[in-house]
């Protein structure tokens, strides 16, 4: 079975266009959550993390979210010595949402339902790039960037592709927000994941790329490069509770963490930290603290990265993926924004102050609507 190893990677978000502007923020403690005014997305002020106007403007030819998609990609192959033209090449596109905003500009006709397609978005993406298979298109709510991560890891072990770029964006909307206002589950502050008085979810815009590769990255010299970071194994599964409420014990998610943890071979103790889906909502957050105690990870330094983005959806899986590759690299965990005091009934190691300590593995976890769960180890 062929390994997959990390070979380049991106963020564009309001913090910044590349993955060492957003670390950096992060560094500094930056947020980009903040008060907005914006009548075409609510009425009344929100707190959200958005791209300035004038930034990705939809124009005849590609819509804010392919731009973000493409100026990912962009940033990420430059990393990196592949052909995308070479028929070992895969795309892979995570979103929940793609051009769904599309419908508050005009009449719902055949036109329409064509430019806001999944799989219409996907192949302008892939023909921008030259790429030479169709694209896949993962939308299985908030886990869709873990498990775009996980279905290119299974392309790879299966020798099926060689390398494949994972990308993923969302763009925040009148539908989108007034979705999540509907289940009363927006905060009216910047968010505080896992926190005694957490009162709801911060949404966010992005796009983030991880390509992975069967091949490690090299040094300049030709010689494989000391800092490679490996995608090592991966679970879903679903706890079929409630259309939007998670489950009440956690368990779903805790086999989740047990299976890539087996499939690994490794034990609880190899984990050195776990950057966690922590939306700041009350059941999430509860429903992960059992999830994780119950795979006996109480002790490893947890965090969450919704007070600096808010909730991006599609790509929020692909960025904490990114800054958690990012840590292990500089061996520097970032503290969860907002958290305080444990508002969680298991206690586990949920960090407000950055961690400078070893690093050599990395848990990643993901919740969402449907009751879907994954869970990502990533590697030195």
């Amino acid at each position: 079975m062929k390994e997959a190893f990390i070979i380049g990677h991106n963020i564009v978000s309001p913090l910044g266009n590349t993955t060492a502007e957003n670390f950096s923020s992060l560094l500094k403690n930056i947020s980009s959550v903040k008060q907005h005014v914006n009548p075409g997305i609510n009425e009344e002020p929100f707190y959200a993390s958005l791209f300035d106007e004038g930034q990705f403007i939809t124009n005849h030819e590609y819509t804010k979210f392919e731009q973000l998609l493409m100026a990912s990609i962009s940033k990420a192959v430059e990393q990196v010595d592949i052909n995308l033209r070479n028929e070992k090449t895969l795309l892979i596109i995570s979103t929940t949402k793609g051009n769904i905003s599309l419908l508050e500009t005009g009449p719902f006709n055949e036109s329409m339902e064509q430019k806001i397609s999944l799989n219409a978005s996907a192949k302008k993406i892939a023909s921008h790039f030259q790429l030479q298979h169709n694209p896949v298109v993962v939308s299985n709510a908030c886990i869709s960037g873990v498990l775009a991560i996980l279905t290119a890891l299974r392309f790879i072990h299966a020798g099926i592709y060689e390398n494949v770029v994972v990308t993923g964006a969302d763009v925040i909307s009148k539908f989108v927000y007034s979705g999540f206002q509907s289940f009363q589950a927006l905060s009216n502050g910047i968010c505080k994941p896992f926190d005694k008085n957490r009162d709801g979810i911060n949404l966010g815009e992005a796009a983030a790329t991880i390509i992975l590769s069967s091949h490690p990255k090299k040094e300049m010299d030709g010689e494989t490069h000391a800092g490679n970071i490996k995608v090592l194994s991966g679970a879903v599964s679903n706890d079929a509770n409630h259309i939007s409420g998670p489950s009440r014990t956690g368990d779903e998610l805790s086999w989740c963490i047990t299976k890539s943890l087996h499939d690994a071979n490794l034990s609880p103790a190899d984990i050195d930290f776990i950057s966690a889906h922590g939306t700041a909502t009350l059941y999430n957050d509860e429903m992960e603290s059992k999830a994780i105690a119950s795979a006996q990870l109480s002790l490893p330094p947890v965090n969450s990265l919704k007070g600096y983005y808010g909730h991006t959806l599609g790509a929020a899986g692909l960025i904490e993926s990114i800054i958690s590759i990012e840590s292990l690299t500089q061996n520097t965990v970032i503290p969860t924004m907002g958290f305080r005091e444990m508002g969680v009934s298991n206690h586990i190691h949920i960090i407000d102050k950055i961690m400078h300590i070893p690093l050599q593995h990395c848990l990643k976890t993901a919740s969402g609507f449907g009751g879907c769960n994954a869970a990502v180890i990533f590697s030195k």
